[in-house]
């Protein structure tokens, strides 16, 4: 992962910090992301995030689970163990029916709980940085992302001027990682 500057800017009030996104997304910033205390609804259309494709997952795995319900029961009723239950066809779609919607759900349930995980970063052993330690109490957190074309000082008074609260230049590193809290990190150290 790479070790990357980023701008805070903490708003206390969810008035103040919607002119805010919507400010830094038109001006040309890069938002990093948002960190609140509590769902803001709205949030996701003033940060212009796209739709979430978790329900193109849900079903993909629904249907990986249908055709190995269905596959798998045709094979042993057919050829590796055929039975004959009173003179019923071996190869029986309605009987097979409370199986294949067991295994639908659950492949379906399963894939989108260690999808929504993998994209969320919230997996076991997930090492994430935090920018303000009152993230998640009752500051609303915007991270914007600098590079080499701009000013940490110009970033700053923007941010001061949408109405944050407070406004700082933090090194991390960029998404998320293995590691254990107790450990500190080279550009911690720093």
């Amino acid at each position: 992962m790479a070790i990357k500057k980023f701008a805070v800017a903490c708003y206390d009030t969810e008035d103040t910090l919607f002119p805010a996104v919507e400010k830094v997304r038109h001006s040309g910033y890069k938002l990093h992301d948002v960190y609140t205390p509590f769902p803001v609804h709205g949030l996701d259309v003033a940060m212009g995030l796209k739709e979430t494709d978790l329900h193109v997952a849900g079903f993909i795995f629904g249907l990986t689970g249908t055709s190995t319900a269905v596959g798998f029961m045709s094979w042993i009723f057919t050829s590796d163990w055929p039975i004959n239950f009173g003179g019923k066809p071996n190869w029986s779609l309605p009987a097979f029916m409370p199986i294949v919607f067991e295994l639908t759900v659950l492949f379906a349930a399963v894939g989108m709980v260690l999808t929504y995980c993998y994209l969320n970063q919230i997996m076991p052993g997930v090492k994430k940085h935090i920018f303000h330690p009152r993230q998640t109490d009752d500051y609303f957190v915007v991270v914007l992302e600098l590079n080499e074309h701009s000013s940490e000082a110009e970033v700053l008074a923007f941010m001061n001027e949408t109405g944050a609260v407070e406004t700082n230049v933090q090194i991390a590193e960029e998404g998320w990682w293995y590691g254990r809290w107790d450990e500190k990190e080279a550009y911690e150290l720093a």
